[in-house]
């Protein structure tokens, strides 16, 4: 039994309950996964540095995470008495919010047989369901700026700022690598990009046609690894959690909440990493269906199959948020800004550029689309070699640096490190011949 794609057509025909069902099942999906997404990560890590991690409250520490929200709950909730309380209030729902509505777009598989309804596992699908992604994971902006706001301190203020501003500076590379998608699927709709994957892209060299996989992140793999690096940044995972530096900014917009406010913003955080897990899912490993050899079974992808292939694939992503959170140290605000803007972004917009150019000549000879192939990459190998490099400027030498010195500045210390005399120590020097002793001598002598 082959699996059934779902389509535009499928959704709106659902009755309410099953519409609840589904809805209840996103968000149940989203809290269970962040709740065993802390203690997985706290085990992970825990592995990497040769320690146990948590182990004593329930199996294998299953309940730990429990008990830290239990204790979340029950610890003292403190307002400053310059907060807005409104807004200090309602921040962290954002993006709380905001992290699971992604989820509704997301299709967990493929059409399935529920209470004898033949419904896509999916709560819904617009033909700009992408969009709806990229404004959920914008929106969520709003929660982390408007917590440092209304905070009444200067240090959250500070710390929203910088979070706001990394965060809309990684949504724009985010946005391009999902250009090159958009343009190999030609559809916004996400279940419609999970289809476009599950057929073979065929290659044609020499007149021989040659199966290719059909996941975008071999075939967009500039893309992939733009979009990924751009989630880790959106998401403030480490390397690029700058609003948690506590040597820096005590914590980021984070500072002034406590109990159960700050737990929403946690929450925020590992929603936010399993959604765009999720998403990246779904754009560019195939979504719910099987990886390869286990195509090979004609059944991997019908039924409720495919819900397992998909889980696992978030699962593996999630292990990689993790596996960086160990593994790379925290960089710099200003290296982070410089890599977003300077390294991606250009990178993107010149992948998106040769990209379109090899779509356009998709329908020419082959003779003609060999032709242009190697002028284009003829053109961009001059641009390389000539490209003008920034020469290195000559260090002065010591001798300059002390020359350039302007006047009235401190005494420098001798060059040559030797210590003149002083002139008003009057140098005595007095030789003294060696005195030899002789055998049998009386040594007193000596």
């Amino acid at each position: 039994m082959a699996a059934q794609d779902p389509t535009l057509a499928d959704f709106g025909k659902d009755p309410w309950w099953l519409v609840l069902i589904k809805i209840l099942f996103a968000f149940v999906f989203g809290l269970l996964a962040t709740l065993l997404g802390v203690w997985f990560e706290r085990r992970v890590v825990g592995r990497m540095a040769v320690r146990p991690g948590p182990n004593q409250a329930g199996p294998f520490g299953l309940l730990q995470t429990l008990a830290d929200g239990l204790k979340m709950a029950f610890k003292e909730d403190i307002l400053p008495r310059a907060a807005d309380k409104v807004v200090f209030f309602f921040a962290p729902t954002i993006s709380v919010i905001c992290a699971v509505t992604a989820l509704s777009v997301v299709p967990f598989g493929p059409m399935v047989s529920i209470f004898g309804h033949h419904t896509p596992l999916q709560v819904t699908d617009v033909p700009v369901a992408v969009l709806v992604l990229l404004a959920c994971s914008s929106l969520g902006v709003y929660g982390i700026v408007l917590g440092g706001w209304a905070s009444g301190s200067t240090y959250p203020l500070l710390g929203g700022l910088r979070s706001s501003a990394q965060m809309i500076s990684y949504e724009v590379a985010m946005g391009l690598s999902i250009v090159a998608v958009f343009m190999t699927a030609g559809t916004m709709s996400t279940s419609g990009i999970v289809a476009a994957q599950g057929d073979a892209t065929r290659l044609t060299v020499f007149g021989t046609e040659i199966p290719a996989p059909g996941w975008y992140a071999i075939l967009l793999l500039p893309s992939f690894i733009i979009f990924f690096i751009a989630t880790v940044g959106e998401t403030n995972r480490a390397p690029f959690d700058l609003p948690e530096a506590e040597s820096e900014l005590v914590a980021g917009f984070m500072t002034e909440y406590s109990s159960l406010k700050f737990a929403l913003f946690m929450l925020s955080e590992y929603v936010a990493m399993v959604t765009m897990s999720a998403v990246t899912t779904t754009l560019f490993l195939g979504g719910w269906r099987a990886p390869w050899p286990i195509t090979l079974w004609e059944g991997a992808n019908s039924g409720w199959w495919p819900m397992l292939w998909f889980f696992g694939k978030v699962l593996i992503l999630v292990f990689v948020f993790v596996w960086l959170r160990g593994t790379l140290p925290r960089l710099r605000y200003d290296q982070f800004m410089r890599f977003g803007w300077k390294v991606l972004l250009p990178i993107n917009l010149v992948w998106i550029l040769v990209l379109s150019g090899l779509r356009s000549i998709e329908d020419w000879q082959t003779r003609d689309r060999l032709l242009a192939t190697a002028v284009g990459a003829g053109v961009l190998l001059l641009v390389t070699l000539f490209w003008p490099s920034r020469k290195p400027q000559p260090k002065p030498t010591l001798q300059e640096q002390v020359n350039s010195r302007p006047h009235g500045s401190f005494p420098l210390p001798p060059m040559d490190l030797q210590v003149p005399p002083s002139p008003r120590t009057k140098r005595v020097v007095a030789e003294r011949e060696p005195a030899n002793v002789t055998a049998g001598s009386d040594p007193r002598e000596v």
